[in-house]
C-alpha cells in the first residue's frame, strides 16, 4: 500500500504539471506554440560569495575566446548582461550568447512566439526570471524582476532586449501578453540593445510594469504566463522594400 501511494503521489506530480503546460498553451492558443517554465532567481548582485564565483569562473577561461576573437565587427567590449549578479565578466557581441548559457546556464527556446511560463510568483523581492529567445536569425533576452521599486511596494518588470546593437534593435518590435479570466494585457515596444543597463530599463519604467494585485489577476496558483512574439518592424520593412 505504501508503495502504491508513494507512485500514486508521482504520478498525480506529473499529471499536475502536464496540466500547467496545458493550460498555458490553451491561454495562447497558436498552433505550435512553445512553452517554457521559467523557475525564479534570487538577484544576488551585492552577495560577495557569488561573485566571487563568477571570477573563478571568468579566470578558468570563460575569457579566452574574447582575447583569441579575430573577426570582430564591434570592437566594443560588453560586460556581462546577466542581471542576476555583479558578474566581472567582459566579450564582443559575438561571444555574449555562449557566456550566459555555459556560465549562467540560461535557456534558450526558438520560434517567433513562444509563452514564458514564471513560476513562484509569490517569492520576496528581488527575484528575477530569465531566458533567451532565438528567432528571425538574433537572440533576445527575456528578464522578468520583482523588485520594491518603492519600499514595501513590490512590482514586476518584464523587458526584452537584442543582444546586438542599438541600431540593430531598432528594426524589431517585441509584444508582451497576458491573458487570463477574460482578460487581456498587452505591452508593445522596439526591445532595447544589451548594450544599455537592465536596471537603467527598469529605472526609467521602459517595459511592463505590474503591481502586486494586477500580476495576481493574471497569474494561475503563483504562475504567471507571458506570451512572447517577436516581429522586424514595419519601419524596416518600408525601407527594405524602398
Amino acid at each position: 500500500m505504501l508503495f502504491f501511494t508513494q507512485c500514486f503521489g508521482a504520478v498525480l506530480d506529473l499529471i499536475h504539471l502536464r496540466f500547467q503546460h496545458y493550460k498555458a498553451k490553451r491561454v495562447f492558443s497558436a498552433a505550435g506554440q512553445l512553452v517554457c517554465v521559467v523557475n525564479p532567481t534570487h538577484s544576488l548582485k551585492y552577495a560577495p560569495t557569488r561573485c566571487a564565483t563568477a571570477q573563478t569562473s571568468v579566470e578558468q577561461g570563460i575569457l579566452s575566446p574574447c582575447h583569441h576573437h579575430e573577426a570582430v565587427h564591434d570592437p566594443q567590449l560588453v560586460p556581462c548582461t546577466c542581471p542576476l549578479f555583479s558578474c566581472p565578466w567582459e566579450g564582443h557581441l559575438e561571444v555574449v550568447v555562449s557566456h550566459l548559457r555555459q556560465t549562467h546556464r540560461i535557456n534558450i527556446l526558438q520560434g517567433a512566439e513562444i509563452v514564458f511560463l514564471a513560476t513562484d510568483m509569490h517569492l520576496p523581492a528581488p527575484t528575477d526570471w530569465i531566458i533567451m529567445h532565438s528567432c528571425l536569425g538574433h537572440q533576445f533576452l527575456l528578464v522578468l524582476r520583482k523588485q520594491e521599486k518603492y519600499e514595501g511596494h513590490p512590482q514586476f518588470f518584464a523587458t526584452m532586449m537584442l543582444i546586438g546593437t542599438p541600431t540593430q534593435a531598432d528594426n524589431f518590435t517585441y509584444r508582451l501578453e497576458l491573458n487570463r479570466n477574460q482578460r487581456r494585457l498587452k505591452w508593445e515596444a522596439t526591445p532595447r540593445s544589451v548594450l544599455e543597463c537592465v536596471d537603467s530599463i527598469i529605472s526609467d519604467g521602459d517595459c511592463l510594469v505590474l503591481n502586486t494585485s494586477l500580476a495576481q489577476l493574471f497569474s494561475d496558483n503563483g504562475s504567471l504566463a507571458i506570451g512572447i512574439a517577436i516581429t522586424t518592424s514595419k519601419v524596416h520593412n518600408t525601407e527594405a522594400e524602398m
